[in-house]
């Protein structure tokens, strides 16, 4: 999912992956179909070429309708972002004894100090 700056802020729009021309390497195509602040359709063309160099191209209104049409022959796939929200997530967690107190570990795992007993005389000890 990218993103154009319209009306002062980012929204999110659609993007496709088109199939690269001439001595360009990437070209993308970012489609925000209706800005919330002003209403405008707004299209982006984003290409590079082999010495790294972007190129963007930008219409606005009628004139992005019309150049969004004539690039949809030339589309690949829409690029769409991974949903982490789906991800599974498990529930276990590490019970361990630290100084004759149970805890819960989470995931920080460098603090550990399992196995250590309290005494006065260990310089160790905290």
């Amino acid at each position: 999912m990218g993103y154009i700056h319209c009306c002062g802020a980012l929204h999110k729009t659609r993007t496709y992956c088109l199939a690269p021309q001439g001595k360009f390497l990437v070209c993308e195509i970012d489609y925000l179909s209706k800005c919330p602040v002003c209403g405008h359709t707004v299209v982006q063309l984003t290409r590079i070429d082999k010495n790294d160099k972007i190129s963007v191209i930008r219409r606005i209104n009628k004139k992005a309708k019309e150049f969004f049409e004539k690039l949809k022959t030339k589309i690949l796939y829409e690029i769409r972002p991974i949903n982490y929200s789906r991800l599974p997530v498990g529930s276990f967690y590490l019970n361990y004894n630290e100084f004759g107190v149970q805890k819960r570990c989470y995931s920080n795992f460098r603090t550990l100090k399992i196995g250590l007993t309290e005494n006065k005389f260990l310089k160790n000890n905290p």
